[in-house]
């Protein structure tokens, strides 16, 4: 299991980068992670940004 820590500003994830299934722009610059089975995670950065962090892990 590959784990990816995600920040946000009210806390930081630690997630496993199967259960990621699609990335969408937020607000405020931030992206939504959607999850398999779980409800969306608000976390800081651009899609861009953040898609780049999940497949550097």
């Amino acid at each position: 299991m590959k784990f990816i820590s995600l920040d946000s500003r009210g806390g930081n994830y630690l997630v496993v980068a199967s259960n990621i299934a699609w990335l969408r722009n937020g607000e405020n610059g931030q992206t939504l992670v959607g999850m398999v089975g779980s409800s969306p995670l608000l976390v800081t950065g651009s899609v861009e940004q953040v898609a780049a962090q999940i497949l550097a892990a």
